[in-house]
């Protein structure tokens, strides 16, 4: 009995090992047979790794082979398998060695679409930092090291507004471009011409497979594909015109400030070719660091960056400012192309002219008896106030858009705003956009208040008085909505409904001293790939044929040469020992503020080669800082001759 009982239970036991056995068996049947390539795939995902290598983008260089910008290697942290159990962990103490917040980093590893690629964490990392994640590495599974290539600025800040600053892709533009092949943390020109030759610049990512051990170290290469550096870009800037253009702007500002001008701290100068709308410097002040932008942003540089009052990511040579005298070229051509004003016409300036108001002219007293060039060039501001109410508006908004300054010039910078000239369709446009609530509820008001008066009486000579009324109620408002001989006198010098970029200005001056044609503006000659071969030149564009007679322009063009002659010119003195130069200062009002100081200018008179124009935010008269911003003459330093250490002797 006892013997069955034992037999029974070891047949029981054998049954159960079999089973076991048997579905032992059959497992490693299925691994080894149906999922052996799954399995197969993993180990070789584990100790198989494809590394993308970042293609470096094109260089830039000046038009006489001068690298402006170029790339450096730096080290790049990335995250490989972000899927893995433990990732939470690897994120926290990653963030801790980085110093950034976790949520960030999740935040990129959330963002990345395809769960095969590497995430970037982090770039530029210093080495000891990189020394700090080798250390770790065991408590760091899938954390990488690669070196990759990064914009490298050889002069520092010089040309950041024409360049712009390259950063990695956002969410929006990575949508824009999806079929583009980019991915997150992709390099992307943000502004300027890393943004609008972002298809040149950008090369095309390389490959490589290499078998790494247990701790993702390297071990062997199993292949590569080198990548294909993006094109270079040849500039017409020219490096040494652009450096003094720079640092003038800053001595100006630094000058002005200890002359008792403290908000003087933002300017902008541009230098053309006149004879093809070539760009030899566009500068723009203050400046910025694109180098802390390519990385992980403090608090402190995001404030001085986007949130300071100076606001040094504008690029001011593209933003409109009241051209202030410097317009009057336009209204002396208007007056002369009207028929209605001769050049040898006089006016008698007592230092102000009378309509209504008191208009006064800049020189207490006046200047006496002058015609159209001595009015240039003594800026007389009481001959434009006549000569502009003589020939009207419409004919000085006409000049103004023969010369472009309506409109953008279609230069290859992202952010340029279009010119306002003065006339009464601008007035009504920029007076509507302006018109706050409170004048909008008004008029609101007094229709609701007489349309009830009106609504209660029938006696038809109280309806006229009521009307007449309420006409006169809304007339005063509505009058800031008319054009009036007041808005011509002052647009006549400049102000008023007048606003044009310094890039604007420096074109118009060159179609002066051209004989009338009016080029686009460029900035790049050439885009050439890495074994020298041409894709992209670019030639000059004519936008139009200004229609002023070659004696009128001679006529102004006389009146811009007698303001740097003696004994009075506006700006005589400034030019000594350099070739004829005709220019024209200027004095934008603000309200409750300095006024702006410009200067345009061309030359050499007799044989025009560059046009230039510079703008100085709030430094008062222009005979402050005039000394500063004849940095444009140093244009001839390096193609006429003249020996560039004295000129710079006599900018400084």
């Amino acid at each position: 009995m006892e013997r069955n009982f034992i037999e029974r239970k070891m047949r029981t036991y054998l049954i159960i090992v079999s089973i076991f056995f048997s579905i032992l068996v059959f497992r490693l049947a299925y691994l080894q047979l149906l999922q052996n390539d799954k399995f197969s795939t993993l180990a070789r995902e584990n100790r198989i790794r494809l590394v993308t290598i970042t293609a470096p983008r094109g260089e830039v260089f000046d038009r006489n082979g001068v690298k402006l910008v170029g790339n450096q290697p730096v080290y790049t942290v990335s995250l490989v398998n972000p899927g893995r159990k433990n990732i939470d962990d690897v994120v926290e103490k990653l963030a801790a060695i980085l110093g950034e917040d976790p949520g960030e980093i999740q935040q990129k590893i959330d963002q990345q679409k395809r769960s095969y690629e590497p995430v970037k964490i982090a770039t530029m990392i210093p080495l000891d930092i990189v020394t700090r994640i080798e250390e770790q590495r065991m408590e760091l599974p899938g954390v990488e090291i690669y070196v990759e290539p990064l914009r490298e600025y050889p002069n520092g800040n010089l040309l950041t507004h024409v360049m712009g600053y390259v950063r990695q892709i956002n969410e929006e533009q990575l949508a824009a471009n999806k079929d583009k092949g980019y991915k997150m943390g992709d390099p992307y020109g943000q502004t300027g011409l890393e943004n609008t030759y972002e298809q040149y610049l950008r090369g095309q990512d390389g490959g490589r497979q290499m078998e790494v051990d247990s701790l993702a170290r390297p071990v062997r290469d199993l292949g590569i594909k080198e990548p294909v550096p993006g094109n270079n870009l040849l500039l017409t800037i020219d490096y040494k015109v652009q450096k003094v253009a720079e640092e003038a702007l800053a001595r100006a500002s630094q000058q002005a400030i200890k002359e008792g001008y403290g908000e003087a701290r933002a300017g902008a100068a541009v230098a053309l070719d006149v004879h093809s709308g070539q760009v030899l410097a566009l500068a723009s002040y203050p400046s910025y660091d694109p180098v802390k932008l390519a990385g992980v942003l403090s608090q402190k540089d995001y404030n001085d960056l986007f949130n300071s009052p100076l606001k040094p990511m504008l690029n001011r040579a593209l933003l409109p400012y009241a051209p202030g005298s410097t317009f009057k070229m336009i209204v002396a051509l208007a007056a002369l192309e009207s028929g209605l004003v001769k050049a040898g016409d006089t006016i008698s300036d007592p230092g102000y002219f009378f309509l209504g108001r008191t208009f006064m002219d800049w020189k207490p007293g006046g200047h006496g008896q002058v015609d159209l060039i001595r009015a240039l060039k003594v800026s007389c501001d009481t001959y434009f106030y006549q000569v502009g109410l003589k020939i009207g508006i419409d004919h000085i908004a006409g000049m103004a858009r023969q010369f472009g300054l309506d409109k953008i010039t279609g230069i290859e910078l992202p952010g340029e705003d279009a010119g306002v000239v003065p006339d009464r369709d601008t007035k009504i446009e920029q007076r509507l956009y302006y018109l706050d609530e409170k004048s909008l509820a008004k008029v609101k008001e007094i229709n609701q208040r007489y349309n009830d008066l009106l609504s209660r009486t029938t006696d038809e000579n109280e309806r006229k008085s009521l009307l007449s009324k309420k006409s006169d109620e809304l007339r005063e408002i509505e009058w800031e909505l008319d054009w009036h001989d007041y808005d011509t006198i002052i647009s006549s010098i400049g102000q008023g409904d007048n606003h044009y970029s310094a890039l604007q200005l420096a074109n118009y001056i060159a179609a002066i001293a051209n004989g009338g044609t009016l080029y686009k503006p460029y900035i790049v000659q050439k885009v050439v790939d890495f074994n020298g071969r041409i894709i992209k030149e670019n030639k000059p564009v004519v936008l139009g044929q200004v229609n002023v007679s070659p004696q009128n322009l001679a006529i102004v063009r006389q009146g811009m040469y007698e303001v740097t002659q003696p004994p009075d010119g506006t700006a005589y003195g400034f030019f000594t020992g350099f070739p004829p130069v005709a220019a024209k200062t200027g004095t934008a009002e603000v309200d409750d503020h300095e006024p702006h100081a410009l200067f345009v200018c061309y030359a050499p008179y007799d044989n025009p080669d560059i046009a230039i124009a510079s703008v100085l935010e709030y430094a008062g008269r222009w005979r402050r800082i005039c000394w500063r911003l004849t940095w444009g003459c140093l244009c001839l330093a390096s193609r006429r001759k003249i020996n560039l250490k004295e000129a710079i002797l006599v900018i400084i």
